[in-house]
């Protein structure tokens, strides 16, 4: 038996998992509430909360999954990429497990482990597992990708963001429309109440890659435009704006996924990352696999946004092929 205990803190969010042989035992997650009345994560805040959370939170997810420290084989730390601070707290505080019980040290990249979150098996679905190779749209608030993944240790990024990230094309645009932080789940709850009737412009780059900062500049100038005309034209408007500026994201998203796929001729398509809990993406996705013929995976909710089970899961397959770290390993804020 291989057990592993995984620390999540590349944000805001403080977060610890226990794996066993490859099935996911606790995976408990704190969420940082300093920062809404910011409307936005503050690095020197964050990196606080993670100090208060992270013995508590570690010591919640031990006791879930009913072991001791004694009992773990291995310790593992989301290495990069995010806030230096907050990956500071997670790397030292893991380290010093390791060091402690003198077990192996396991650094995983916060984004590969985001892809193979669709390797935990799903309660309610046990067969819910892609086969390899597969493709998968990872979608964060900090990173967009299109990646192919060959194994659990090979993933190869194909598509990526030039600019904003998917996930802040949704909060820049829930700010535009005075939304309280973070503003990209409440688009998702208001859109679900209205009907895309306003159009925004599709970037035409070449490839697989992104772009999001002309759509966000248009829906800047859109929304000026109309308060001009009505200033109380967001807030009786707000339901169908958020449904349109979803809408247009999700096409994005969508359109070179559908172009990733044909290029590479695999039909074994998953998404990942937070903004994957967005139900007009997850319901998209859905519907265009059934079109294109591909079968679609998604991980379960708790397993999309930032969490400790997806650093678990990567740790136990570096495990099985050694890939440990000294000591003198450290965090970066960078993706590479």
């Amino acid at each position: 038996m291989i057990t592993i205990l995984a620390i999540e803190s590349s944000c805001d969010e403080t977060a610890a998992s226990v794996c066993r042989d490859g099935h996911i035992l606790s995976n408990i997650i704190s969420s940082q509430k300093v920062h809404e009345q910011y409307g936005g994560v503050v690095p020197e805040l964050a990196s606080r909360a993670h100090l208060e959370s992270i013995i508590p939170v570690t010591d919640a997810a031990l006791k879930k999954a009913d072991v001791s420290l004694n009992d773990i084989d291995a310790f593992a730390f989301t290495q990069s990429p995010g806030l230096i601070g907050s990956l500071l707290v997670g790397a030292e505080f893991t380290k010093s497990l390791a060091l402690a019980f003198d077990k192996p040290l396991i650094a995983v990249h916060h984004m590969q482990a985001h892809v193979l979150a669709n390797l935990i098996q799903a309660v309610d679905n046990k067969n819910a597992i892609p086969p390899f190779p597969f493709l998968c749209l990872t979608v964060s608030g900090g990173h967009t990708q299109i990646v192919v993944c060959e194994s659990p240790l090979k993933q190869k990024v194909i598509g990526q963001t030039l600019d904003d990230a998917a996930g802040e094309a949704f909060d820049k645009s829930a700010k535009i429309l005075d939304l309280p932080y973070p503003g990209g789940p409440l688009i998702d709850k208001y859109a679900k109440q209205g009907n895309a009737l306003y159009k925004f412009p599709e970037p035409k780059i070449e490839g697989l890659d992104f772009s999001f900062s002309g759509l966000k500049t248009a829906f800047l100038y859109f929304i000026r435009g109309e308060k001009i005309k009505n200033e109380n034209f967001v807030k009786e408007n707000m339901a169908d704006i958020c449904a349109s500026i979803q809408a247009r994201i999700v096409s994005i998203l969508l359109n070179k996924l559908k172009k990733a796929s044909l290029q590479t001729g695999i039909k074994e398509v998953c998404i990942a990352g937070g903004v994957s809990a967005n139900s007009g993406l997850r319901n998209s996705f859905i519907e265009m696999g059934k079109k294109e013929g591909w079968n679609t995976y998604i991980p379960a909710f708790e397993y999309c946004t930032d969490n400790a089970a997806m650093i678990a899961i990567t740790a136990y397959y570096k495990y099985l092929d050694s890939m440990f770290e000294d000591l003198s390993v450290v965090p970066s804020a960078r993706t590479a």
